[in-house]
């Protein structure tokens, strides 16, 4: 048993069953294969996340391209894989290859627990009182290294405006769950940009990992929401005892730095008011 845990930390993959360019520009699957080559070069990964939307079509065969790369690549390296709901996934193809949208998995004295954020139709999250309260069931009894909390929407604040209304809606009683529990981290997808911070007062390290299908650009104009080509992963080690450390790596590919989308501040309120939160039940 070792004494550190390692983390290959992927979100957003973005798959198609039947080929599509995501924004009819990016082959995200070889998006993937990107980065799982670059990935291949770790010394050693005891388990990989997928933070979720790992669809974007929703369909049975996006979500079994994206279990024969991370089944296969995992297995090689002994190690186990966790998926994550996220709002372009659809829970039925989701269920019926990937196995349930909330789970408990073992690993070498760790636990990691994933949370449904998703709310259905929307693109903002939440986690709801019977989801904290089963939560708040599993956590009772703590685990003898500790728990990883995996879901989509970070329960920490968005870094640009059009993720201001797609934002984990009420963070602070998950938070609080997690300050009170053995949580020693929570990974996240969603905002298609890394980052890396603490939440709660006990200062719980939060790592949003890059996306594969594309990177947001956080120092585009603030009025404006820009993506554009690169894909990356995060590399997570979480010792026994002491820090957890991150790193963000990098896929890279030649056609990167270019522009996805641009979106201008009208579309930002069309995307909001069809799928943002704006104080609705």
């Amino acid at each position: 048993m070792s004494d550190t845990l390692r983390i290959l930390h992927l979100s957003d993959t973005h798959l198609y069953g039947d080929g599509r360019l995501h924004y009819g520009l990016v082959d995200t699957l070889a998006a993937l294969d990107r980065v799982l080559a670059r990935a291949a070069t770790l010394e050693s990964i005891d388990l990989v996340v997928a933070s979720g939307d790992l669809s974007d079509d929703g369909s049975q065969e996006s979500y079994r391209l994206l279990a024969d790369r991370l089944g296969p690549w995992a297995s090689e390296r002994d190690a186990r894989v966790v998926y994550a709901m996220g709002n372009h996934d659809i829970a039925a193809g989701f269920e019926q290859v990937l196995g349930a949208r909330e789970t408990v998995t073992d690993l070498d004295g760790f636990r990691i627990v994933t949370v449904d954020s998703v709310v259905p139709g929307a693109g903002y999250g939440r986690v709801d009182a019977a989801q904290l309260e089963r939560l708040r069931s599993v956590l009772a009894e703590p685990s003898a290294r500790g728990t990883i909390l995996v879901l989509h929407h970070p329960p920490v604040p968005p870094t640009t405006g059009l993720f201001e209304t797609l934002r984990l809606v009420d963070p602070d009683a998950l938070i609080d769950l997690c300050t009170a529990t053995d949580v020693r981290l929570v990974l996240a997808g969603h905002y298609h940009h890394a980052l890396v911070t603490e939440a709660g007062p006990r200062r719980i390290p939060v790592v949003v990992a890059p996306a594969v299908a594309n990177t947001t650009d956080v120092l585009w104009t603030p009025e404006r929401e820009r993506a554009v080509r690169g894909s990356g992963f995060a590399v997570v080690q979480v010792p026994v005892a002491g820090p957890v450390r991150a790193h963000v790596v990098s896929a890279p590919a030649p056609d990167d730095g270019q522009t996805v989308y641009d979106l201008s501040p009208a579309d930002i309120r069309r995307i909001a008011d069809a799928s943002g939160w704006t104080g609705r039940a």
